[in-house]
């Protein structure tokens, strides 16, 4: 039986989801928000984790624990969103999906087994776009026969950013997936890291990320 911990500040919002969640095949728990939210993922081994995200808490605690889980875990991750949350989503927040109130178990088990499916896939290797390669188990970043020398940070943004093109992310996201949510640094730092990765694969023949006005970038699905 598949199981989920459902992290909530209102038990009592979640308790009936829960038993519905029970009765069609998913074996739930629930936790309140805490420091220690990331030991209990640890100690009862989800198959996935369900964070509740009201209006009020959209950028605030809730968001910072789903992003926790989601990077040090690696688990995957589905927002349980209030109306008032989905109105003020930040398109940066870092889950892999999300239901809205009321929520229907019979949706909540359909987007797990689906993110379970995807979860299972063997990651590609190799990342390919246009003349630029890029070899995950090597470590190793080409644009045609020109090996491209990268640094660590420069490698992980690229490595993000190409194995999600055409997603749009915002500066925030970035540093929050590529250098931790406990990273202190302003997203100015995401823009040094950009202009260097450009400087060193693109030319006037390739273009391979795109910056979206007043949002972030994204690497373009053909370049």
């Amino acid at each position: 039986m598949l199981k989920a911990l459902i992290v909530t500040d209102e038990k009592g919002r979640v308790a009936r989801l829960g038993s519905e969640l029970a009765r069609t095949g998913l074996l739930c728990s629930i936790d309140s928000y805490s420091e220690n939210v990331l030991e209990k993922v640890n100690d009862q081994a989800p198959d996935v984790v369900l964070v509740a995200i009201d209006g009020a808490a959209t950028s605030s605690e809730a968001v910072r624990i789903a992003q926790s889980i989601k990077k040090d875990s690696h688990l995957p991750v589905i927002a349980l969103l209030s109306r008032e949350a989905l109105n003020r989503l930040d398109t940066g927040m870092v889950v892999d999906d999300f239901v809205v109130e009321p929520w229907d178990a019979t949706e909540v088990v359909a987007r797990t087994k689906r993110l379970l499916t995807k979860t299972e896939e063997p990651s590609p290797e190799i990342i390919e776009c246009s003349e630029l390669t890029i070899d995950l188990a090597k470590c190793e970043v080409s644009v045609g026969e020109r090996l491209v020398t990268l640094t660590f940070k420069e490698f992980e943004l690229l490595r993000f950013l190409a194995s999600n093109m055409g997603r749009v992310f915002t500066r925030e996201a970035l540093l929050n997936e590529v250098w931790g949510y406990e990273y202190y640094g302003g997203d100015r730092t995401v823009d040094v890291h950009i202009r260097r990765l450009r400087s060193k694969l693109e030319d006037p023949a390739h273009t391979f990320i795109e910056t979206v006005r007043n949002i972030g970038y994204k690497f373009k699905e053909s370049a």
